[in-house]
């Protein structure tokens, strides 16, 4: 049962609709598992249902699917499924292409879950059988020397233009990944990397700033995935040079020989699966939970420090989709690298997750509210702020260096020096 068949494949065109789909892992993909079925509520529209398998005592996938058999869990609420599964179907971009180049037979949160396909993110999977591993199958991802028609093809999706063999190659692979922007999959020396885009209505060149606002967060003692740029042609070959972003996955694992996957969820999951709100403290809370013990203290403080620097840095779409835990193969979790972070330019004053006891307001005062849910000492907490707020101070050093333009920093500037951050940080300085 857990032997993969190449050979057998789902495709939009042979796909009939089906009212269960089985979900396996993969954690290593040679050895797919079975681990349970999804289907379709007859109580709530487009809501999934999920049940383990007999054979699956594993894990539990998240804290509000336990390990019971027999048990049918249902999200009860539109367009969602439960738990972990939630975390495995494609997010509005991945949405974007299953119904403008798929175009499947029926479009219900199952087809949203099969057609993400094999790679998706996490070590979960969707299969049309239960006997064997039979997902969507993606092609062979682009690669670098397909970068310029890439581009064409993204922008092409984005402005909904007619659909062509060429921009199904190019575009499909990136079908698995979450977020609302323009991503696909690339393949490249080091393996394969997610690559993301500017949207054709941004103002600034939104990867680059992505790059410099990461690697400033590793100066402020930060752990982030890892990325990089690469330079794109300007659009119709007029305006200054754009970019794309690379970031390696954090959810894969080369161990020896073996590319190994690892079971993720986001804090949305594990915050509505703890029946907490969606907070930073209350995801700290998660962190003594489910990290290892040696891990906490550490693991608590690096959330603090995230929170800070999202606030410093106009970074207000810091949801908790926009967090993420691993699991790691200790059976603990871990709080997964920082990633999408970048200064939203909307000077909004609050953030996405709540902050502190005056909820999400974009203030260190407001941080230091509740620092007995991350375990810090007011000292050590001004510590971290110190620490972060030395890092921001040179910003627009940093963000030069990496080729940010002029007119760019103009625009960053208004938001991240505006007195209502900049008073807060120097405070700090």
């Amino acid at each position: 049962m857990s032997q993969q068949h190449h050979a057998q494949q789902v495709t939009p065109r042979s796909y009939v609709p089906h009212d269960t789909l089985y979900v396996w892992t993969l954690v290593n993909p040679a050895q797919p598992v079975l681990t349970g079925a999804v289907g379709l509520s007859q109580l709530v529209p487009n809501c999934a249902t999920f049940s383990y398998a007999t054979d699956w005592w594993q894990f539990a996938l998240s804290e509000d699917l336990p390990l019971i058999a027999g048990q049918t869990f249902s999200a009860g609420h539109k367009d969602s499924a439960p738990g972990a599964i939630d975390d495995a179907r494609p997010d509005r971009w991945g949405e974007r292409i299953i119904r403008h180049i798929d175009r499947p037979a029926r479009l219900s949160i199952l087809e949203m879950l099969l057609f993400a396909g094999d790679d998706r993110f996490g070590a979960l999977g969707i299969s049309t059988s239960a006997d064997h591993y039979i997902p969507r199958r993606i092609g062979p991802y682009p690669q670098l020397r397909d970068l310029e028609a890439m581009v064409r093809a993204v922008e092409d999706v984005q402005s909904q233009a007619p659909v062509t063999p060429e921009i199904q190659r190019l575009v499909q692979p990136g079908v698995t990944l979450g977020g609302a922007r323009p991503k696909a999959l690339l393949q490249t020396d080091s393996g394969p990397c997610v690559i993301k885009f500017s949207e054709l209505d941004d103002t600034v060149d939104t990867p680059l700033i992505e790059h410099a606002t990461m690697t400033l967060a590793a100066l402020a003692g930060i752990h982030v995935a890892t990325t990089g740029v690469l330079p794109i042609p300007s659009r119709r070959g007029r305006g200054p040079q754009r970019h794309a972003l690379t970031i390696q996955r954090f959810d894969r694992v080369q161990m020896d020989a073996l590319s190994l996957r690892v079971h993720c969820i986001s804090a949305k999951t594990a915050l509505a699966a703890a029946g907490l709100a969606e907070s930073y403290g209350a995801l700290a809370t998660v962190l003594l939970r489910q990290a290892h013990p040696d891990r906490q203290k550490a693991l608590r403080e690096e959330l603090f420090r995230r929170m800070v620097f999202n606030i410093l840095m106009d970074n207000t779409d810091d949801h908790e989709r926009n967090h993420c835990l691993r699991l790691g193969f200790d059976g603990y979790y871990d709080l997964a690298p920082a990633f999408d972070v970048v200064p939203t330019l909307q000077n909004m004053g609050y953030q996405a997750m709540v902050v502190g006891q005056h909820g999400a307001q974009s203030t260190l005062d407001n941080a230091l509210t509740d620092l007995s849910e991350f375990g810090l000492t007011r000292s050590r907490a001004i510590g971290l702020i110190q620490e972060v707020a030395h890092a921001i101070e040179q910003w627009p050093l940093h963000f030069a260096q990496h080729g940010v333009c002029a007119a760019d920093m103009e625009q960053l500037a208004a938001s991240i020096d505006r007195d209502a951050l900049k008073d807060q940080r120097k405070a700090f300085c």
